[in-house]
């Protein structure tokens, strides 16, 4: 087994997408991932704690949201710094990725476990939204807003990107559902 070669990561995520999508998540072990990868079971864990963390490793989505928050101008107003962050985040985390990210959101779906899983990492990505917007100045209140908004308008038009097959991006996408929430609040007042 060549468990050094230095892509030993990327081919255990691979199998185990395989594998999940083969034959479910639940029914996918361990021992499977790494004999389709052609490496150790000690190589997998010293790459993931477990087999969902082949999903969901690392939290570097929050860090990067928080990240941005800080490094956008002091100047600019919560809406815009909200806008290029959307932007900034549907360029570089998921622009080109459709076919991958289906697969995962299937696989997502299929499992509880998962499911839930996925809600936790959205409430950790609101919650350093809602903490770079309060570092910014903002109240509490309004940053809450913010980020809950943030999150669902990416939410939202992820699913929609993610059931298209046309040519736009994630990016204009969430753009037309932040613009269809204004129109709504418009509405109302």
């Amino acid at each position: 087994m060549s468990r050094w070669r230095p892509d030993a990561r990327e081919r255990l995520q691979r199998a185990a997408l395989e594998l999940f999508t083969e034959q479910g998540f639940a029914a996918t072990t361990v021992p499977e991932i790494t004999a389709r990868a052609g490496l150790t079971t000690r190589t997998f864990f010293r790459h993931f704690a477990d087999k969902r963390e082949v999903l969901f490793a690392g939290d570097e989505f929050p860090q990067m949201a928080a990240r941005l928050l800080a490094d956008a101008p002091a100047s600019m107003d919560p809406m815009t710094v909200l806008v290029e962050s959307l932007r900034a985040v549907s360029e570089t985390r998921f622009d080109g990725r459709r076919a991958e990210l289906r697969q995962l959101r299937a696989i997502v779906q299929s499992d509880d476990g998962l499911r839930e899983r996925d809600l936790r990492k959205r409430a950790a990505l609101r919650e350093a939204v809602r903490d770079g917007f309060v570092r910014r100045g903002l109240a509490p209140l309004t940053a809450a807003m913010l980020a809950d908004t943030g999150v669902t308008v990416l939410t939202v038009a992820l699913d929609e990107w993610l059931e298209r097959d046309d040519e736009r991006t994630l990016f204009e996408i969430a753009m037309d559902a932040l613009e269809s929430l204004r129109a709504a609040l418009a509405v109302g007042s």
